[in-house]
Parts: C-alpha cells; structure tokens; sequence
C-alpha cells in the first residue's frame, strides 16, 4: 500500500513539476525558470497567428494546474483540470504539426488517467448528480488554514512571474519560497487537527 502511494505522488510530482515548470519558463523573463518540457517561446509562436493571449492562457493554467499537482495537495482536482489543458495543448501541437509531441501528450494523458482512476469513488455522485449508495474512500481531512496556506504560495507564483522582469534572482526565490509555504499546508492541517482532538 505504501508503494502503490509512493507511485502515486511520483506522478503527481512528477506531471506537476512538467507543467509548472513549464508554464513558468514560458512567463518568466527570457524564460530563466527550470523546466524541461517546451517550448518555451509557445507564446511567440501562436502571437504570429494572433494567438498570443491564448498562448499567455494556455501558460498561466500550466502554472495554477501543475502547482496544484506538484504540491500534492489538490491531486483530484488538478487531474481533472489537467484534462482540457491536455486536450487544448494537443490540439496546438497537432494543428503546428509538432512530429512527436502529440505522443508525448498522449503519454501525460496516461499518468493523468492513473491519477483519476485513484479518485474513481468520487465519480459516481457527478454521475448520479446528486447523492450516490458509492462508498467514498475516507482521506486525510484538510483544513481552512491549510488551504489559504496552500493559496498564499500560489500567489507566490504569480508574484515571482512579475518579479522577474525586475529581478532574476529575487523571482526565483519568490518562487521556491511560495512552494515551500505551500508544502507546510500540510503541517497546518496536522496542527489544526490535533488542536481539535486535544
């Protein structure tokens, strides 16, 4: 059971990192932000179809989706959003006529998928519409705190983007500074629910 957990947060990680870093490197100035996934000048490649903005939306949701999934804190929520961002961004490759990248695509779309499927008994109250006989799987209870902890890393993010326009380093460490506050999330649920039992 710990493997299969252990997996489970590798690909979150994993996909999370990919399309953070990615959307990151797209925003930040000269694109000095670690990543591996490109292009990073996508937003200049769609501007000359006068597609800029939908290259600068389609970044900023690489941003807010991977962080969801690199910080493991939303992983059902992030996979789900991941679908559209995967479905849009396969469908720029294919129509650019990207050789390869649709197969890369397709292989993110498969971890995505592992994920969902992790999630499978929340689908049958979206499916039924309302209250469902399906058992939910009980998971660790998240708190009010934990999420705007969570949500003031994310504006980190967002933050560290405009910074580096101004200031390369300082953008960076905005930036490692907001995941790690957004990582403690999780210790202010701990702290908050063993603060309620006692």
């Amino acid at each position: 059971m710990k493997l299969k957990k252990l997996i489970i947060q590798g690909i979150s990680v994993f996909l999370g990192f990919t399309f953070w870093g990615s959307g990151m490197a797209k925003l930040f100035f000269e694109h000095k932000f670690f990543g591996w996934m490109g292009p990073v000048w996508l937003i200049d490649e769609l501007a000359k179809y006068d597609l800029g903005f939908y290259g600068a939306f389609i970044a900023y949701f690489q941003v807010i989706i991977g962080y969801l999934l690199v910080t493991t804190r939303y992983k059902l929520l992030g996979s789900i959003m991941m679908l559209p961002l995967l479905a849009n961004i396969l469908m720029v490759t294919i129509s650019l006529q990207w050789k390869g990248t649709p197969f890369v695509i397709c292989f993110f779309l498969l971890l995505n998928t592992i994920l969902l499927w992790q999630y499978r008994d929340f689908f049958r109250p979206l499916i039924d519409e309302g209250k469902s006989s399906a058992d939910i799987n009980r998971r660790t209870p998240k708190t009010w705190s934990g999420h705007l902890v969570w949500l003031s890393g994310l504006g980190l993010q967002i933050l560290a983007i405009a910074v580096s326009y101004y200031h390369w380093p300082l953008s960076l460490g905005i930036s490692l500074a907001g995941l790690v506050i957004s990582l403690m999330s999780f210790v202010v649920d701990k702290n908050h629910t063993t603060g309620l039992k006692s």
